[in-house]
């Protein structure tokens, strides 16, 4: 777990959609309309990688338009408060029915009590982001119950010298309804087959809604999370304040993605992210689930927060029913 693998798609051990086999360029494929790009969080570093990322969206059928105030900087913010609420206020009156985050970082929780989330929902738009955007996310769900996504973002999944070939046909085919089961590698999963609703995100942004009124109060629901550089020791501390108030023991289903970037010390003595797990799975006896492509990976899902789905297990293999179509 704290070494994210590219799985190879298409191979045994590999992460895989019900649409292997086919072409995942979808050349063919009905376009899912355009893209408007905001910036909600911290301030884009190289405005190269947003005209790169809206160069590759394009390449998928996306029309993108870019925010007037997505280039902005105040300090590490992509613009004072007032410009960045403001963006996301144009976001819901232009057209195109996809808003997406060029980048996460940090600065929505500032911006949560001013946001006008029957408008947001109420527009119709599907929001796009990662990391801190798992603000944006949960407090949508908490305060509305609108479906919104997590996964890809701009900068980090389009914008790069060169970029993940199924990071992006993962978010195109979830636009476009095409992508009905999500089945990755899972080496150790607990047997699981369960319906509830998908939640979750960055873990320390989602622990820090705990208390406030943009936390879901989801029962019953399949819990997914990931984190870059936290050592094991936060990330295992974040569980515990999660179990103790409650959380993690009302889920069906804990889903673990990846846990990035941080470095052991010489006196963590073999304690690991393996170890967290072994004490998240004696602690809280819900089932685990390890191994899911999200997180701050190259190759990750983008999935919907919100959405009823369904979860089941087999030996070395999990799958995510995303949309369950009757043919």
């Amino acid at each position: 777990m704290s070494t994210a693998h590219r799985p190879s798609h298409g191979q045994p051990g590999h992460l895989c959609t019900d649409a292997c086999g086919h072409d995942h360029h979808h050349d063919h494929a009905p376009a899912a309309g355009g893209i408007y790009l905001v910036s909600p969080s911290s301030a884009v570093r190289d405005p190269a990688t947003v005209r790169r990322a809206c160069q590759r969206l394009a390449q998928q059928g996306f029309k993108t338009t870019v925010d007037r105030g997505a280039l902005a900087v105040q300090q590490r913010f992509a613009g004072t408060e007032k410009q960045r609420l403001a963006s996301l206020t144009r976001a819901i009156r232009q057209k195109h029915p996809i808003v997406m985050a060029t980048r996460g970082g940090y600065g929505l929780s500032r911006l949560l009590p001013a946001i006008d989330w029957r408008a947001m929902a109420d527009s119709g738009k599907r929001f796009v982001g990662m990391s801190d955007f798992t603000a944006f996310n949960l407090a949508l769900l908490a305060q509305t119950g609108a479906v919104s996504y997590t996964g890809a973002t701009a900068v980090a999944d389009f914008g790069g010298d060169t970029i993940d070939d199924l990071t992006p046909a993962l978010f195109a085919e979830l636009m476009r309804g095409e992508l009905e089961i999500l089945s990755f590698e899972t080496p150790d999963a607990d047997p699981v087959d369960c319906r509830g609703v998908l939640w979750g995100g960055n873990l320390a942004t989602l622990t820090s809604l705990l208390g406030t009124p943009y936390m879901p109060r989801v029962r019953g629901g399949i819990l997914f999370l990931e984190d870059v550089a936290e050592h094991p020791y936060r990330v295992e501390r974040m569980l515990a304040q999660l179990w103790q108030a409650g959380v993690l023991q009302r889920q069906k289903a804990i889903v673990l993605g990846y846990f990035t970037n941080y470095r052991l010390a010489p006196h963590d003595a073999g304690y690991d992210m393996p170890e967290v797990l072994k004490w998240l799975r004696r602690t809280v006896k819900v089932p685990v689930v390890t191994g899911l492509p999200y997180g701050h990976i190259e190759t990750k899902a983008t999935l919907p927060v919100g959405k009823k789905v369904g979860l089941a297990t087999e030996p070395g293999m999990a799958h995510l029913v995303i949309d369950e179509h009757h043919h």
